[in-house]
């Protein structure tokens, strides 16, 4: 089929986009008045499983599934995807009676789906139906049956799936929901789950693990000259320098800022120590610490660096808003 995309009626096309969103938005509302207590059977069916949600579906309900099953795993439920041509063929055996099989189908008949149903039904396998066809055989031979019906697709043609597999994702998603909070899934959870997330990040990386430690962290002695202050400071590139005591005692802080300052106001600095030119008392951070809290603590104190030292107050490392850019924290 041509198509030539100069004849594109622009009015026509937002006005089909626009249809499209009000007839999926009123499929989504429609469920609001029509869950009630099968939906908190299955919750609490799912909840209870001591096995896995064995997600099914076949052609755009099998997206949908595939979709569920993810949410559902990420946010605490064990569960998976089966497809059901594949289950006929042997996938079937990983399916226990321990389980709860989700199965999603609009019309409820979905030759593939409705061909395992007696199977599971002698595995004696816990069936939990979504479709839109609440009269159907998938409704018939499901222990609960949790009603998606629309009065019509978006599609212009009323054929594709489009408002039916938003009322399917719905209802998933709130089943994940409901789940999660039944569950008591907190976001310390949800970052376990997801390591490489932005949330997994914040909540996962402690200052102990993108801290510079050892020779990398700059420091002097008090009685350091200025000239082996500034040394320190440029070898390992903080723009910050600690002084310590003996035992690693932090006493003090000079940073790249205090150097400006002191040359603006024309002291003379061939003569001072590290003990002269310091701060002290200045701000630390725990290495058990998140660093999220490293990042709090240099935001509100409007600071680039930060101090890192362990449970006994000795100095163990260093960190700059540079390192925790580095590792995505910021």
């Amino acid at each position: 089929m041509n198509f030539d995309a100069a004849t594109i009626n622009a009015e026509q096309v937002l006005s089909l986009a626009r249809k499209t969103f009000e007839i999926e938005a009123a499929a989504v509302l429609d469920l609001v008045s029509r869950i009630g207590d099968e939906f908190v059977q299955a919750v609490g069916l799912m909840a209870a499983c001591r096995g896995r949600v064995v997600v099914m579906g076949m052609g755009k309900s099998g997206h949908i599934g595939r979709k569920i099953a993810a949410t559902l795993a990420s946010t605490g439920t064990a569960a998976l995807f089966v497809h059901p041509a594949e289950a006929s063929h042997g996938d079937l055996g990983m399916i226990q009676a321990s389980d709860v099989v989700l199965a999603i189908s609009n019309s409820g008949e979905s030759e593939e789906l409705v061909a395992i149903l007696p199977v599971l039904g002698r595995l004696g396998v816990a069936l939990v139906a979504i479709t839109g066809g609440p009269e159907s055989t998938l409704a018939r031979q499901a222990r609960i049956t949790l009603d998606t019906s629309v009065a019509r697709e978006a599609c212009p043609l009323n054929l594709a799936p489009t408002a039916s597999t938003t009322a399917q994702l719905a209802m998933g998603d709130a089943l994940a929901v409901a789940l999660l909070d039944a569950r008591g899934f907190r976001e310390e959870d949800f970052a376990r789950s997801h390591p490489g997330g932005a949330l997994g990040r914040k909540l996962l990386t402690h200052v102990s693990d993108v801290m510079r430690s050892g020779n990398a962290v700059p420091k002097v002695f008090a009685e350091a000259s200025f000239t082996e202050l500034m040394r320190e400071m440029s070898a390992k590139g903080l723009g910050a320098a600690a002084v310590v005591d003996s035992r690693q005692q932090v006493h003090g802080i000079f940073t790249d800022g205090d150097l400006r300052r002191l040359v603006e106001k024309g002291v003379d600095l061939r003569s001072l120590t590290a003990a002269d030119v310091m701060h002290v008392d200045p701000r630390t951070v725990g290495r058990s610490a998140l660093a999220v809290e490293a990042v709090a603590l240099m935001e509100q104190h409007r600071i680039n660096s930060v101090l890192v030292v362990d449970e006994t107050g000795r100095l163990c490392g260093a960190l700059s808003t540079n390192d925790l850019m580095r590792a995505k924290v910021i």
